[in-house]
């Protein structure tokens, strides 16, 4: 197959994707469709939620969590043997907390008591921070941003002592996790994320206005400890980033914690958990796949090439249930269309910056994008292919620990010393079919955002979350995203 045919047959099957997730006839298609004896057609199988329950039932999170808990387990065993199991195994235990998703404690109770103040100020100003009805008046989206910033202002104001949260963060800075547990920090981590965001907007939804405004002046007690912890984390961005604002805000059971569109509908509600669940869940599925991507390179490394095709085998089977979580979620009857543009991509986007110090130049930070997830820059990494963020992107947004798992992985990777034949040959095809399974998600997610982006939103100008304010229009706009999404598309070979 030629490269532009094989593109033309991608951009088609994600269309397929589209259309089977979105039918009230999907049921009847994905059980037609896995029967099909055209191999092209066997794809579909596994992307269906047989024997799989997402979020909704406790029992299979608990089993899954167990079961990734002895698979990290494991990883932890072999840490003195290979720097990619000891690079996981210090991601997890670190950033992690002991686990991964990493552990974030949001019940605000058992938070040192200096820091509970933060949590008591989300509850005052959350139902404050979405409009009903979104405005295109300049004058009423200037007077209403400001009654929220001064609002927020001045609760931070009264009720922070911010030299006590000073001392804290000190404390954690020298390791006493004992004073303030890895955990809650992760909680508090996400905690002061959403407080940023929504004084940053501080309206949702977002509106031109607050878009084009080119700095902005946050509350003291924003910034000095989000200085500190983004320090930790080894970043340097204003703006939050997926692991703050999205993988960081479920607790331990699962339950979502901070929430955008307090008091608002249903539809509206349950599209913003929906679309925060796809990035907590690709973690949670993500763990086999991490744990097999070390195994593989351990075992290359011993010349087991058996275990270690094993274990490559291991990562194609695992893609399946995890791109699944993405298929059966991202489609109009779990993330409406209708509300997705305007009332929860919009508060994950930052778009201002500064005046750099050092040489004088206007440094605009971009917010949260899908591109910043660690499962996808491990298995880029893990095929040798090269990162698609800058590395400036990356070190504002990408933890530092992720980034030197994801380096170590690189380093390690064998894809390209396999002979033709043999256990070569075998372990070579299976790194083609991951290949071949990557492409079509990129293709199919090529084909949903298209669908998302163009909705209407007329109190804002065309603006992603990861790339800020976009062209004049939609359609330049989405020529120029088109250019992104088409070369990585190209470049996952």
């Amino acid at each position: 197959m030629t490269p532009l045919s094989e593109f033309i047959f991608l951009s088609v099957l994600g269309s397929i994707f589209t259309l089977i997730v979105s039918t009230p006839w999907r049921p009847w298609l994905m059980k037609r469709l896995s029967q099909h004896t055209i191999p092209s057609f066997n794809l579909f199988k596994g992307f269906t939620r047989s024997g799989i329950v997402f979020s909704d039932s406790t029992n299979t999170c608990n089993s899954t969590c167990a079961f990734n808990k002895q698979k990290l387990d494991t990883i932890h065993d072999l840490s003195d043997c290979h720097e990619v199991a000891s690079s996981f195994s210090t991601l997890v235990q670190q950033d992690g907390a002991g686990c991964w998703p990493p552990r974030s404690n949001h019940n605000e109770k058992i938070w040192p008591a200096c820091l509970q103040a933060y949590k008591d100020i989300y509850h005052e100003m959350a139902p404050l921070l979405p409009a009903e009805n979104a405005s295109l008046d300049d004058n009423i989206n200037e007077r209403r941003i400001f009654e929220f910033r001064t609002r927020f202002a001045q609760l931070l104001s009264q009720k922070v002592d911010l030299a006590e949260v000073q001392r804290l963060l000190q404390a954690a800075d020298a390791g006493r996790w004992d004073v303030f547990p890895r955990d809650a920090y992760n909680g508090f981590y996400c905690c002061v994320a959403w407080c940023r965001h929504a004084y940053r907007w501080a309206s949702i939804p977002v509106v031109r206005l607050a878009q084009l405004e080119k700095s902005i002046a946050l509350p003291m007690e924003l910034v000095i400890p989000w200085n500190s912890m983004q320090s930790h984390f080894g970043l340097d961005s204003e703006s939050g980033n997926n692991m703050s604002n999205l993988v960081l805000n479920f607790n331990p059971a699962g339950g979502y914690a901070l929430k955008i569109n307090t008091g608002l509908s249903t539809l509206i509600q349950s599209s913003e958990e929906e679309f925060a669940r796809i990035f907590q869940e690709v973690e949670v599925l993500g763990v086999p796949i991490y744990c097999s991507i070390v195994e593989s390179i351990v075992t290359y490394a011993r010349g087991d090439k058996e275990s270690c095709l094993e274990h490559v085998r291991d990562i194609k089977g695992q893609l399946r249930p995890l791109l699944s979580s993405y298929y059966d979620r991202v489609h109009d009857a779990k993330i409406a269309r209708s509300v997705w543009l305007s009332r929860v991509q919009g508060f994950y986007a930052w778009g201002v910056g500064h005046q750099n110090n050092t040489n004088g130049e206007w440094e605009k930070f971009d917010g949260l994008s899908g591109n910043q997830v660690l499962l996808f820059q491990a298995l880029d990494a893990f095929l040798g292919l090269e990162a698609y963020l800058p590395k400036l992107i990356q070190e504002r947004n990408v933890p530092l620990l992720q980034r030197r798992f994801c380096k170590v992985v690189k380093k390690h990777t064998f894809r390209d010393q396999l002979a033709d034949e043999g256990v070569d040959g075998k372990i070579k095809k299976e790194f083609e079919d991951i290949v071949k399974r990557l492409r079509v998600f990129r293709s199919a997610h090529r084909t949903r955002a298209k669908v998302y982006l163009t909705q209407s939103a007329p109190e804002r100008l065309p603006m992603t979350a990861g790339k800020s304010l976009l062209k004049d229009d939609m359609d330049q706009s989405l020529l120029f995203l088109d250019q992104f999404m088409v070369g990585r598309l190209q470049q996952t070979v």
